[in-house]
């Protein structure tokens, strides 16, 4: 009985110490992260978010729901390409601040930083999409996605910029200290989905430089209006604020060119809406990668951003959201490969440019093959198509089968 007891007594001072330890991680966390994390939206800032038609039920929602496949995704972690990360970190050649003293010829230029981030030079105007210059995108410094290379152009070397252009608040996309050494260093205004202003202000953005969008919406900068235009994804910084606020796309329509930038999003009908209202674009900037079927919602994939550029009306497509962080499973140089062979196939004109390389879509496509030789799936071995469409996914009707 004695050594029952003894083992009782073990067993429960074995539990307690484990429950201190989660509370003590749980708070650790929390301390750590809490001012990455953000701000709950407030007041009018809250009561306008009420009012927009994406709002029900205490969250924004997609016209068409998210699918998610759990089984696929739990097996899919089981079977990721070997090559999902560079084994080593990536070569890339600095960027000459001096390259951006001399306009484009075209009136319109792209430098593509990796993964989502842009300076975007169009008609006079510097626009910077999704800014991440940390060397991880999450709430911590010491755990989470890490970069792959260091970003192109210090941050103070940046020419000056005149809008800063977030599309919505998942780590990769809205970096808090990028945001908060840009609102020091640059006069730009910071244009925002509706909510994500919360999280500006919280990190010191003065509130007369934080502009938020409805989708449809739009705001003046400059001779150039920036569109918050509808995408299909969720937002969300910790596990309670999923949806809390807005994510968008937007369209950059100046008085001599036109620009559509994709921010995360799957294949939606109202892609045909944006390219009839605002189109066509010299430029469509869309994801292509970070997706699976298991997630056919979120991200749209390879060959479906072929089909949305189309859909959009665009005449040159740029890919992005891939070449710098591991967000899935797919090999990281596979979104390059299936881009090029679908944009091949429906006759796209594609640019392909090296980190931190500079384009101009009227100019000679740029589709040389900067990154290794590596395997990779192809559309037939692994298909992503997004539901909620009317019929089916092809190139003359983009669509997939309704979500159920």
């Amino acid at each position: 009985m004695k050594t029952r007891g003894t083992a009782r007594r073990v067993l429960r001072r074995g539990a307690m110490g484990l429950g201190a330890a989660l509370v003590l991680g749980t708070l650790f966390l929390v301390v750590d992260g809490y001012t990455a994390f953000g701000k709950r939206a407030t007041g009018e800032r809250r009561a306008r978010m009420e009012r927009s038609p994406q709002w029900k039920d205490g969250r924004f929602v997609n016209p068409q729901p998210l699918v998610n496949h759990y089984g696929e995704m739990f097996g899919g972690l089981l079977d990721a390409s070997p090559h999902a990360s560079p084994e080593a970190p990536l070569a890339v050649a600095p960027i000459d601040p001096k390259r951006f003293q001399t306009p484009p010829a075209s009136g319109l230029r792209v430098t593509w930083m990796g993964h989502s981030s842009q300076l975007v030079e169009l008609d006079g105007l510097r626009i910077l999409t999704d800014p991440v210059w940390s060397e991880r995108v999450s709430p911590f410094t010491w755990a989470g996605p890490k970069r792959w290379f260091q970003p192109p152009i210090a941050m103070k070397d940046l020419p000056p910029i005149d809008a800063v252009v977030v599309s919505h608040d998942h780590y990769d996309h809205l970096d808090q200290p990028t945001m908060a050494a840009l609102k020091e260093q640059t006069k730009a205004v910071f244009i925002v989905p509706l909510g994500v202003g919360a999280h500006l202000e919280y990190w010191g953005v003065p509130v007369d430089r934080i502009v938020e969008l409805d989708w449809w919406e739009r705001t003046k900068v400059g001779d150039v209006d920036i569109v918050a235009t509808p995408a299909r994804h969720a937002s969300g910084r910790y596990l309670f604020d999923n949806d809390a606020k807005l994510w968008a796309s937007y369209a950059f329509v100046g008085p001599t060119r036109r620009a559509w930038f994709s921010g995360d999003t799957g294949l939606f009908p109202a892609m045909k809406d944006i390219g009839e209202k605002l189109g066509p674009f010299d430029v469509t900037m869309i994801e292509t990668g970070q997706y699976h079927r298991a997630w056919p919602d979120w991200h749209i994939g390879p060959e479906q951003a072929v089909l949305a550029h189309q859909m959009l009306r665009g005449q040159v497509m740029l890919p992005i959201h891939w070449a710098l962080f591991g967000l899935a499973y797919h090999g990281w140089t596979e979104p390059a490969e299936r881009v090029r062979a679908a944009a091949t196939s429906a006759s796209v004109t594609l640019l392909l440019p090296r980190p931190g390389q500079s384009v101009e879509p009227g100019a000679e496509p740029v589709r040389e093959q900067w990154w290794p030789t590596l395997t990779w799936e192809t559309a037939a071995q692994h298909p992503v198509l997004s539901t909620g469409m009317d019929g089916p996914v092809t190139v003359t009707s983009p669509g997939g089968p309704a979500a159920r």
